[in-house]
């Protein structure tokens, strides 16, 4: 189930209603953006991303969920009014479906990006490694080099040009004899950065095959919680979702 900001601003809504038609080669019917939102007042607003949808793309023919989000948001506008303010504060790859926050005004663009960048905005994932890691928790240092070529990162040393810092500790909180489910803390945001960080200690994600994961039809990742200080109110919130990936019902039927 979705968690909720536990002591809301009094002008939250939840005034949802159906976008224009957009369409993608990836999806093929009408987007609806009940499916979507899971929160949103007058500065923010939190999404559930699909698996397989862009948060954002230069390719016309591709649906995005920011421009989903902006149409929705134009609908709801006064003609007299200009173009929606929207900005992308947690990204997620096309292939990982969860919670993404965006920024409805640009103060609270300012406010969450600090957060984020000083590492105050907690991004908590649940994910299926198609192997068990050989530890049942630990905290993953390494330095990250994107090849922007091939779209893909990899562990490198320390020195190596272009390297970054990446880090993040996880628990395995299940195991069913072949399949591990691990619950993620990202301490750094770095492209690939859990998909590369989990096959170098050869536990790639399942559905993961640019990374060494057994082949499935989507990447068993998920953005499950993030947790921040709401740009208006000062208070700490915080919003929790589930997968939508049937797999990770079906490999563990614990998982809500």
């Amino acid at each position: 189930m979705y968690g909720i900001v536990p002591s809301g601003p009094p002008d939250c809504k939840r005034g949802i209603e159906m976008m224009k038609p957009l369409l993608s080669p990836s999806f093929k019917k009408e987007p609806n953006i009940q499916d979507y939102i899971i929160y949103e007042d007058s500065h923010i607003l939190l999404c559930h991303k699909p698996a397989g949808m862009a948060v954002q793309t230069r390719q016309t023919s591709q649906t995005d969920l920011e421009h989903i989000i902006k149409n929705y948001l134009a609908k709801n506008m006064s003609p007299r009014d200009s173009t929606p303010y929207l900005a992308v504060i947690n990204r997620l790859d096309q292939p990982v479906e969860g919670l993404i926050l965006f920024a409805k005004t640009k103060e609270a663009a300012t406010s969450l990006s600090r957060q984020l960048t000083g590492h105050t905005l907690t991004k908590e994932y649940l994910a299926i490694t198609s192997s068990i890691p050989q530890r049942e928790a630990a905290i993953l240092k390494n330095y990250l080099k994107k090849d922007s070529k091939q779209n893909k990162s990899s562990v490198v040393p320390v020195n190596t040009p272009d390297g970054k810092p990446a880090s993040l500790s996880y628990v395995l909180e299940e195991t069913n004899g072949t399949y591990g489910l691990l619950h993620i803390e990202l301490h750094t945001g770095r492209h690939h950065q859990i998909r590369a960080q989990l096959s170098h200690i050869n536990a790639p994600l399942l559905g993961d095959e640019k990374y060494g994961g057994v082949p499935e039809e989507h990447l068993c990742l998920c953005s499950l919680k993030l947790a921040f200080v709401h740009p208006s109110t000062k208070e700490e919130v915080s919003f929790v979702t589930t997968p939508r990936n049937p797999l990770f019902k079906k490999l563990f039927p614990d998982v809500s």
